[in-house]
């Protein structure tokens, strides 16, 4: 059984003129709903063995706080280059190729490629993943290159501004 927690990347800044994207740093907002969400998910029992990220700043940077809270290192965060900008179909390939030897991975990455993908993994009819927000689907599968459309089904779906708690 595979476990897969999906999860954007905190609200970022975009105060700095012809930044480029891939640069752009958290915002005050960002900095705050980041590590309030990974308490979240580590008071649910939400815990990952390992945290793969896209090497955008603003992605990174918020697998950073999660990775705080999960007891990860910092430097044992996967980097992968092919998530940022990423459709499914890449997304995919990702998720295929990750380490077997992992029950439970989290990935950090962006939007739309990352609500598409959890539409296109699991039931999750879901309309949009906000900044920071978390899904977690799982796999009645032993590898990850058993992965496929519809094959995960969603236990959980939250975000910053979800008041459920």
């Amino acid at each position: 059984m595979k476990k897969l927690l999906l999860i954007r990347h905190a609200k970022s800044d975009w105060n700095t003129p012809g930044q480029k994207d891939f640069d752009r740093s958290l915002n005050h907002r960002g900095e705050k709903n980041a590590p309030e969400m990974a308490k979240r998910a580590v008071k649910k029992g939400i815990i990952p063995q390992q945290i793969v990220s896209s090497t955008a700043k603003r992605a990174i940077t918020t697998a950073g706080f999660f990775a705080e809270a999960f007891n990860i290192k910092k430097s044992e965060i996967r980097r992968e280059a092919s998530i940022y900008e990423a459709n499914t179909t890449a997304l995919l390939k990702v998720i295929n190729n990750l380490d077997d030897k992992f029950e439970f991975i989290a990935v950090f990455g962006h939007n739309p490629g990352f609500t598409d993908l959890a539409n296109v993994l699991s039931d999750a009819d879901i309309y949009n993943i906000p900044t920071c927000g978390m899904v977690l689907i799982q796999f009645p599968f032993d590898s990850w290159k058993m992965v496929s459309a519809g094959t995960g089904e969603k236990l959980l779906f939250d975000y910053p501004k979800n008041e459920e708690d």
